[in-house]
């Protein structure tokens, strides 16, 4: 599937589940139902993955697991591991999706305004995606989920990370 258009990361793929080949996802999209279907297919990255065509879908403990086409076994699904799954950017719909050129710059503040510091990387990672603030005396990566990073404001050009105790002391000195 040859795109001219810019596409988002929909989800991730993860190890493995059982003998059939599925695997496991990392969901980025906020429309996973209508994602994720029979018959679906997703242009990947690396691109010699894919395109990939979605044979099975089903929820195992909150978690989605997909079984693609032509991929029958656990070897073949391990060879998926880490290949993002792309759709067209103008498909996004609702798709809260942060892309890395987005975020990069701005401003990022505690939730009482205290500045913290400049974004200067968001590391899509199998786990969770992190996002790397310059401190002005080292680095810090703080996982990219909403309970640590409740705002984000593109037109004030800030990013609003609330912290746990320690996090931010763990990263000193990068």
């Amino acid at each position: 599937m040859v795109q001219d258009r810019p596409e988002i990361v929909a989800a991730r793929v993860g190890r493995p589940h059982g003998l059939r080949g599925e695997v496991t996802v990392q969901v980025h999209t906020d429309e996973p139902g209508r994602r994720f279907v029979p018959g679906a297919e997703f242009a990947t990255d690396p691109v010699e993955a894919g395109p990939l065509r979605v044979r099975s879908v089903r929820v195992h403990q909150g978690i989605y697991l997909l079984g693609f086409e032509g991929h029958p076994d656990r070897t073949a699904a391990e060879a998926l591991r880490g290949t993002r799954l792309l759709v067209p950017d103008e498909d996004a719909g609702d798709d809260e999706a942060w892309r890395e050129e987005e975020l990069l710059g701005l401003a990022v503040v505690l939730p009482d305004g205290t500045p913290l510091g400049t974004v200067t990387a968001l590391h899509l990672r199998p786990a969770q995606d992190l996002l790397e603030v310059d401190t002005g005396s080292g680095s810090v990566l703080v996982p990219f989920v909403e309970e640590l990073v409740p705002e984000i404001d593109e037109e004030a050009g800030r990013v609003v990370v609330d912290p746990p105790p320690g996090l931010l002391e763990l990263g000193e000195g990068r």
